[in-house]
């Protein structure tokens, strides 16, 4: 939703002049809160950081209770700024949050409510103080006192599934032209270190909003937005779930795109490193030979870099990608004497390793091989082919995760059984295998005698 106000940066905002005597008249702050702000208000930066460390949960508490109670937009905004200052000079003082003597307020519902009200002044300083706060919790936070009732832990989640829904609607319908964007990226990039932001993320289709931001870019700005996309890539890239969605996404294509046209190092090293984890999942590995990834990474090495983890990422990927070729050599060995009709007992066809490097391979194509070799059944008259062919589809069942489903889908069940009655004993033999496996499933397959 666009948020149609008059913009100011932070300085602008501080230099009001903010009347907090008559908040105190009118029992909106205490007679104690007003003496903390009239001590640490237009103060300079290491007089307040002392505050800070002598007393920071007291001002804490102060400023939550401010906007907690008081809604005029100006004393809001002024409240914020005084806290992004604080965490931006030193953002390890997100701590001070969740300091003991705090446990009694609510530290989040304050900026979860303000996420959808007001400037955008107040939205983007609500969402990156809230990030900061959230990811600043102790590691025992779940578990330690008080904190570890039901009713903060519910909090915390509501923190999560707010920021997620907040950002998630920033990369559909930005509340600003220019830094609707560019905020819940950079908001992203941090928050998508949490396993429960993934998982949400993932949930509401967010990996969809990503990919259109993966592209060259030329500005500093542009620069700095397409590295934030491609380090939440790069994080999500952790998560099975989302490998899922990115599989269905053009992200690949997108990804050796900006390697191929990036000379920013960070930005290269995020591609890198997120290409490497996707390497041996599913079939990115065949698709990254096929875009020729791996001219481009032996081209990349060949340049001046400086960074060492990027050098050292690319001999990985390169690494990885010749044990990738290796296992698509045997593969399309395999494919073409499929192809051709005529198969016989080569050693692929039992060596577990093949089976187990090559499954996803069966995938390609909408399953492309597999329904082959059930054409085979049906069209080959000759006897090994019709061993191999049964046998092949047996060690589908027994090594592909779906293996019986897709099989079953393919109405490879009847062609199977009537080769039981085939006249030659080996054909039977196979085709007997195939239909315990078919029944039995991959559970119990490794019982079955081969």
């Amino acid at each position: 939703m666009a948020v149609d106000q008059v913009e100011f940066s932070t300085e602008q905002v501080l230099s009001r002049d903010i009347p907090w005597e008559t908040y105190m008249t009118t029992k909106l702050i205490t007679g104690t809160g007003l003496q903390l702000l009239r001590r640490y208000d237009k103060k300079p930066e290491n007089y307040k950081a002392q505050l800070l460390d002598d007393d920071g949960p007291a001002y804490v508490r102060v400023f939550v209770s401010i906007l907690r109670d008081i809604f005029k937009e100006e004393t809001v905004e002024y409240v914020l700024a005084l806290i992004d200052e604080m965490l931006s000079a030193n953002p390890k003082r997100a701590r001070i949050f969740h300091d003991k003597s705090l446990t009694d307020e609510d530290i989040y519902e304050p900026f979860l409510r303000l996420l959808s009200k007001g400037s955008w002044f107040i939205q983007e300083k609500s969402c990156k103080i809230l990030s900061l706060i959230v990811s600043g919790r102790p590691k025992d936070h779940e578990s330690n006192g008080t904190l570890g009732s039901k009713k903060e832990i519910a909090t915390v989640n509501d923190v999560w599934k707010g920021l997620v829904e907040w950002l998630c609607a920033q990369l559909k319908k930005p509340s600003h032209p220019s830094q609707g964007i560019p905020t819940a990226i950079n908001c992203l990039a941090t928050l998508l270190k949490e396993p429960v932001v993934r998982s949400s993320f993932v949930q509401v289709d967010g990996i969809k909003l990503l990919i259109p931001l993966i592209t060259p870019a030329s500005s500093q700005q542009s620069i700095q937005l397409l590295y934030e996309t491609c380090l939440c890539m790069w994080l999500l890239s952790y998560y099975e779930p989302a490998i899922e969605n990115l599989a269905t996404s053009r992200s690949l294509p997108r990804l050796i795109d900006v390697m191929r046209g990036s000379t920013k190092e960070k930005v290269v090293r995020v591609v890198v490193l997120t290409l490497r984890n996707l390497l041996h999942k599913g079939t990115f590995g065949a698709q990254m030979v096929d875009l020729g990834l791996p001219q481009l990474v032996q081209s990349l090495k060949a340049q001046a870099w400086s960074d060492e983890d990027l050098l050292e990422a690319l001999n990985q990927l390169e690494e990885g990608l010749k044990d990738n070729i290796k296992k698509l050599s045997s593969f399309e060995k395999y494919k073409q004497e499929a192809l051709l009709g005529h198969l016989d007992w080569s050693p692929m066809h039992k060596d577990p390793i093949f089976w187990r490097d090559n499954i996803t391979h069966f995938e390609e194509h909408d399953f492309q091989i597999l329904r082959v070799l059930i054409t085979i059944l049906d069209t080959s008259s000759d006897s090994r082919t019709l061993a191999v062919a049964c046998y092949d589809l047996s060690q589908f069942i027994q090594y592909h995760p779906a293996g019986r489903i897709i099989v079953n889908d393919l109405k490879a069940k009847e062609r199977v059984m009537k080769l039981m009655n085939h006249e030659n004993a080996e054909v039977t033999k196979s085709a007997l295998l195939c239909i315990q496996r078919l029944f039995l499933g991959a559970k119990y397959a490794s019982f079955l005698q081969t």
